[in-house]
């Protein structure tokens, strides 16, 4: 995969008055983690948030390796988005935490799931569906897929596919558990039943119906009977 470069420029303050700062002017505050992840190996950043979305946006996504070049460095360092935090209210990056990485080391990061093809049970009247969308898996940085594609085509009525059924690609290990992971799974449509009807309750309906002229017939009888004896 292709990585991105993604331009930074260290920042001095770390408060909220600087963050605010940031944001007004167009830059979000973020941290670049060294591969031990601790306070002293970590670097105030501030990112330009039209270039940071403009990374994330290509293949891997979030995911992806990126070549962060520190402002002032003479070479870029492959890192990782640890962690993006989005505004609830107006759904905007407000902060982002980098981990750097090597990229002869395998890295835990996450892939998305892709299902292809028409199951041979949603022909027959099933119905399919995606338990999840990603997978966690360890592999180079260098290697990170895009997505993992599933041929499910072959799928009957009634029948699920689960992780333990996939061949991971070169490279990659996955870390859900094989047998527990469902990836996809047809089922049955559903069929509504019509309420059952008791034979007691259709044999008094029908004789209700059945006694229902004659009834009618006494009751015009019973009205007309005086005028008719006159």
């Amino acid at each position: 995969m292709d990585r991105t470069r993604l331009e930074v420029r260290p920042r001095e303050g770390r408060g909220g008055k600087d963050a605010r700062r940031l944001r007004a002017s167009g830059e979000v505050p973020g941290v670049v983690y060294g591969q031990k992840t601790r306070d002293s190996d970590s670097i105030a950043v501030a990112v330009n948030v039209r270039a940071l979305r403009q990374a994330v946006s290509g293949p891997g996504g979030l995911h992806a390796v990126l070549d962060l070049a520190l402002d002032g460095e003479g070479s870029a360092r492959p890192v990782i988005i640890k962690e993006l935090q989005l505004d609830p209210v107006r759904d905007r990056v407000i902060h982002v935490d980098f981990n750097e990485v090597r990229l002869d080391q395998a890295i835990q990061s996450v892939v998305v799931i892709h299902l292809e093809g028409t199951p041979h049970g949603v022909t027959m009247g099933g119905v399919l569906s995606q338990p999840i969308h990603e997978l966690n898996i360890s592999v180079l940085p260098t290697n990170v897929p895009e997505q993992i594609t599933i041929d499910v085509s072959g799928l009957e009525v009634n029948q699920s596919l689960r992780l333990a059924d996939l061949t991971p690609p070169e490279g990659v290990t996955f870390l859900d558990d094989p047998e527990g992971t469902i990836l996809a799974t047809v089922t049955a449509p559903t069929v509504e039943e019509e309420p059952e009807v008791e034979e007691g309750a259709e044999a008094a309906e029908a004789e209700a119906a059945a006694e229902a002229p004659e009834g009618e017939a006494a009751e015009e009888a019973a009205s007309e009977g005086p005028e008719a004896s006159e």
